[in-house]
C-alpha cells in the first residue's frame, strides 16, 4: 500500500469509477426514452448482460486504458439497476400504496447488498485465494442470469411491448 505503483493503480481506479459513475448518470436519463421503443425488460436485460460481460472482461484487458470501455458497462448495467428495477414495477403498484411497496422493494436491494459485502470477502478467501477478479468475474456471471431472469418478469405497463 506504500509503493508508487500501488498508489498509481489505486489513484487509476478512482478514474475508473469516475468513468463508470458519470456515463451511468447520463444514460439513466436516456434508458426511459429507449424503453419506449424497445420496452423496459428488453433494455434491462441488454444492460444488465452488457454489465456482466463488462465484469468479466475486467479479467482479460490488460491495457489500463482499454478498462474505460469495461467501465463504460458497468455504468450502463448500474444506470439500469438504478432505474429499470422500479419503473417495471411501479406499473404493477396501486397509486394509494405506492410508498410503502416502493420501499418493501428496497428491502430486496439492500439485504442482499448487506450479505453480499459481509460474505465476499470469505468467499474470495475460501474459494478464490484472494483474488478479487474471480469474485467479479462470478458477479459478472450472476449480473448475465438475472438478465436472463428479467424475461420472466411480468411488466403489465410496458407500453412498448404491448403494441
Amino acid at each position: 500500500p506504500t509503493s508508487a505503483l500501488y498508489n498509481e493503480g489505486a489513484n487509476w481506479v478512482g478514474v475508473c469509477f469516475a468513468v463508470y459513475n458519470g456515463f451511468s448518470a447520463v444514460l439513466a436519463f436516456m434508458l426511459p426514452w429507449l424503453a419506449k421503443f424497445i420496452g423496459r425488460k428488453k433494455v434491462h436485460t441488454l444492460a444488465l448482460v452488457v454489465g456482466g460481460l463488462s465484469l468479466i472482461s475486467i479479467y482479460f484487458v490488460g491495457d489500463p486504458n482499454v478498462l474505460l470501455i469495461s467501465m463504460l458497462g458497468i455504468g450502463l448495467a448500474w444506470a439500469s439497476v438504478l432505474t429499470m428495477p422500479y419503473a417495471i414495477l411501479a406499473g404493477s403498484l396501486p397509486a394509494s400504496k405506492m410508498g410503502i411497496y416502493m420501499g418493501i422493494f428496497n428491502f430486496f436491494i439492500v439485504i442482499p447488498q448487506i450479505i453480499a459485502s459481509s460474505t465476499l470477502g470469505f468467499i474470495s478467501r475460501s474459494f478464490f485465494d484472494n483474488q478479487a477478479i474471480y469474485v467479479l468475474m462470478l458477479g459478472g456471471a450472476a449480473m448475465i442470469l438475472a438478465g436472463m431472469m428479467v424475461f420472466f418478469v411480468k411488466d403489465v405497463d410496458d407500453v412498448a411491448t404491448q403494441e
